[in-house]
């Protein structure tokens, strides 16, 4: 299975793709989306929605995971970052992609054993999981995170979902 670990930003937002076979690991590509604070709102977002095609199209993820969101002391903030977050949900969801989203928590607690995690932390094991990155920005770190987070839920969620078709 191919999966694409998405962190989204207005600013910056991070991707990975990694491919989970048997267990196993193996990190494909990552990178960052980065939009120009001075352009309007709907350029920036249409900066995002373009390069997440792009990526779609090129690495051809099976699934899609997206770190669900956080409430911001600043609203404006919060508005901004849930414009992005929506696009990074739609984009995979308009190309057929299941996404499944995860709080944070989720995702800190699969790489590094517990909730509260800082973000060093998370990338070291990032690193562990995948040694052969190299550079890895913070967001695209981020992204990866999910990612494994995703690859280590798998189980977990093909049952839960297997339950709910019985259920309903």
């Amino acid at each position: 299975m191919r999966i694409l670990g998405l962190d989204p930003g207005l600013h910056r937002t991070g991707w990975g793709v990694l491919d989970e076979k048997q267990g196993h690991l193996s990190h494909v590509a990552h990178g960052t989306l980065t939009t120009c604070p001075e352009d309007p709102i709907p350029t920036r977002l249409l900066a995002i929605f373009e390069g997440l095609k792009e990526i779609l199209k090129t690495y051809c993820p099976d699934e899609a995971s997206v770190e669900e969101i956080f409430v911001n002391k600043n609203p404006l903030s919060s508005l901004k970052l849930g414009l992005a977050r929506g696009i990074v949900l739609m984009t995979p969801a308009h190309a057929g992609i299941p996404v499944q989203e995860y709080p944070s928590t989720t995702v800190k607690k699969a790489l590094v054993g517990h909730g509260h995690a800082q973000k060093e932390q998370v990338g070291h094991m990032v690193r562990f999981f995948l040694p052969k990155i190299q550079e890895l920005s913070k967001d695209a770190a981020d992204a990866l995170a999910l990612a494994i987070c995703h690859a280590h839920m798998g189980p977990q969620r093909s049952l839960e979902n297997r339950l709910k078709r019985k259920l309903i």
